[in-house]
């Protein structure tokens, strides 16, 4: 899947997904097949940090 590169369209895809359809963040990397890191990078640059226990970005 092509990610978007707009850190904030990113933000809401992923924890659309994460709330909707996945358990994990490893999770959808491995059902998507994506590399974790190119959903982190981007993330953390634009400020925002991965919650496992909340499973979503903030």
């Amino acid at each position: 899947m092509d990610l978007p590169k707009d850190p904030m369209m990113l933000f809401s895809l992923i924890n659309m997904k994460l709330r909707d359809f996945y358990p994990s963040l490893d999770a959808l990397c491995e059902d998507m097949h994506v590399n974790k890191t190119d959903i982190l990078v981007p993330l953390e640059k634009a400020g925002f940090e991965y919650n496992p226990e909340l499973n979503k970005f903030m």
